[in-house]
């Protein structure tokens, strides 16, 4: 999921604006805040959550080991401890792999159109 372009300017993003960009609810999200000790949205004054580019990022990498790869909370708190960049690069390559499925699906369908 790419971040939405008209906020990439941001410095801080609100927990409705984070929910939005990965359609997750905000109560999943400050439960995430608790179980991954890496999700750290800064708070204002009035306890506002303020999420920097770097919690998106945590947030991202959270999603995509738990819902996109089904694991368990634990597991994939102690992969992300365990090994952080080879958690990262996995996320990346995946991504990679699901944008070059698309480009292949796109030619097929090109192919199958001039048959």
């Amino acid at each position: 999921m790419a971040l939405n372009t008209n906020k990439d300017l941001k410095q801080y993003y609100s927990i409705a604006e984070v929910s939005e960009m990965f359609n997750l609810p905000a109560s999943l999200l400050r439960y995430w805040e608790k179980e991954f000790p890496t999700i750290k949205p800064k708070k204002s004054g009035n306890n506002v959550r303020m999420y920097t580019k770097d919690d998106i990022e945590e947030i991202r990498l959270v999603n995509d080991l738990v819902k996109g790869r089904n694991m368990k909370l634990a597991a994939a708190r102690e992969l992300i401890q365990r090994n952080r960049a080879g958690a990262r690069n996995s996320n990346d390559l995946l991504a990679r792999m699901q944008n070059v499925r698309e480009q292949l699906m796109a030619i097929k369908k090109e192919l199958d159109s001039l048959v």
